[in-house]
């Protein structure tokens, strides 16, 4: 005998279904994390992004009894950790950690297919840290001021050093040069260790470097520090003025690691991470991580939208930059 099912049972049906997915997917939340967390890393083990991740994951396994599984994925300016977080599911269980040059910078070198402000989700900024402007101890030059003296009575001879051409080590010394009159000529590098390799060597006489590299230099009398980028002096570098002491506020800025999702994972799931993150930011072991490498936690006040309006006020300042040299990747 044939079952006859009437629209009215149909709807019935579907909206039950419907009901019991939601419930499903309800039941999801609440239970996250129910199974371990990726924290992809577009940096290798040992570096300063991997050692972050490293610290807060732990934190956040303490929390909540999850693992956290850090996945470098090196290389690319960041395109191979996007692109594995686009391939994931959207169900709260993938995350990037990266500084932010990922969107403030490196759009500028490299061609991502998708855009980054529309297709990722900050969370949080976990961590910043200040560019610091170093040169040879045994240049005869103790400040900023002796410094300036010292390129301007060397004209045409005098260059400087970045970790890589378009970043903000670049950035910061083309800013320098047109704000104090200089000419120096920049020499690119592929990383810190070589740059500052050099440095040391007397091929390049001074660098703005990232504070993690430079600072057991500095510590060791192998570098001597000029001036930090920083609004404020920092704790292990009291002594050393920052640029906006030194009359050249507009190149006060800091260098920040923030924690990417995609947009569509429930909100409800992005809140909770960010909890876990604030928290994780907050306790010894991870200021004690941080304050190795030369950083500070992030503002825990600070909002995703304040954070949102941050990155894309840095894109912005680094696109003007690029664009008066006719900056070519």
């Amino acid at each position: 005998m044939k079952t006859v099912t009437s629209p009215l049972s149909r709807r019935t049906c579907l909206v039950a279904l419907a009901s019991l997915l939601a419930c499903a997917g309800a039941h999801a939340q609440n239970d996250w994390p129910s199974r371990p967390i990726r924290l992809l890393v577009p940096a290798p083990a040992g570096g300063a992004s991997d050692v972050i991740a490293r610290a807060v994951g732990e934190s956040i396994r303490k929390s909540t009894g999850q693992t956290v599984v850090v996945d470098n994925k090196p290389g690319a300016g960041g395109i191979l950790a996007v692109d594995a977080l686009l391939s994931a599911p959207r169900d709260g269980y993938t995350f990037v950690l990266s500084p932010n040059s990922l969107v403030t910078e490196n759009p500028y070198t490299y061609k991502f297919r998708v855009d980054l402000f529309k297709d990722l989700a900050p969370l949080a900024e976990v961590a910043s840290v200040a560019l610091v402007l170093v040169t040879n101890p045994q240049l005869p030059v103790r400040n900023l001021g002796t410094m300036v003296a010292y390129v301007k009575a060397n004209p045409g001879k005098v260059t400087y050093a970045s970790y890589s051409p378009g970043t903000l080590s670049h950035i910061k010394g083309m800013q320098l040069n047109r704000a104090a009159g200089l000419d120096m000529e920049h020499a690119g590098y592929k990383g810190s260790p070589p740059a500052l390799q050099d440095l040391m060597g007397g091929q390049v006489q001074f660098m703005f470097d990232g504070m993690g590299t430079s600072l057991p230099l500095i510590e060791a009398g192998k570098l001597r520090a000029l001036a930090v980028t920083s609004a404020q002096r920092l704790p292990f570098l009291p002594d050393v003025p920052t640029l906006a002491e030194l009359g050249y506020g507009d190149l006060t800025q800091t260098m920040g690691t923030s924690v990417w999702s995609t947009p569509d994972v429930p909100p409800d799931i992005r809140r909770r991470f960010r909890e876990e993150l604030l928290k994780a930011m907050a306790t010894p072991e991870v200021k004690n991580q941080l304050q190795a490498l030369g950083m500070q936690a992030g503002n825990p006040s600070q909002s995703i939208a304040g954070l949102e309006m941050q990155l894309k006020r840095d894109n912005e300042r680094t696109g003007q930059v690029l664009r008066s040299i006719n900056y070519k990747p």
